[in-house]
Parts: structure tokens; sequence; C-alpha cells
């Protein structure tokens, strides 16, 4: 499993936790459209060109952070 996360620094991190523990993480629901950030936009890092995707993911680990989760 891969989750999200954003970094003391404000990046957002993916981390790969196949064969690991999983911490508990925040689920987030939503519609796709074209606007969505890809797991390809946050490995090369132009995960914040994709404006409403990116604000999507920023709201989802404000809420995580709300509920004591770090990861979503």
């Amino acid at each position: 499993m891969r989750l999200l996360h954003f970094d003391a620094l404000g990046r957002l991190i993916l981390t790969d936790f196949r064969g690991k523990p999983i911490p508990p993480y925040a689920i987030l629901s939503h519609r796709w459209s074209a606007f969505e950030t890809l797991i390809e936009d946050i490995s090369n890092g132009n995960y914040r060109e994709k404006e409403e995707g990116y604000w999507k993911l920023r709201f989802c680990a404000e809420q995580a952070a709300r509920d004591g989760l770090q990861y979503f």
C-alpha cells in the first residue's frame, strides 16, 4: 500500500508500505476530474501544477491532521 503525507517542508510525499506495517490513515472520497493530481505528478514534483487536485490533497491532509493522522 502507498500512502501520502506532507513533510515538514510542505512537500507531498508518497510512501510505499508494501511488506511493512501500515499506519492508521485517512481516506478521501471524491469524484475524479481532469484536474486531479496523479502519482506521476507527485513522483516528479509537479503536483502543484494541477491546482484543483492539489487543494483537495491539502484539505485531506489538514483534516487527517485534525483527526490525529499523518497519512492519507
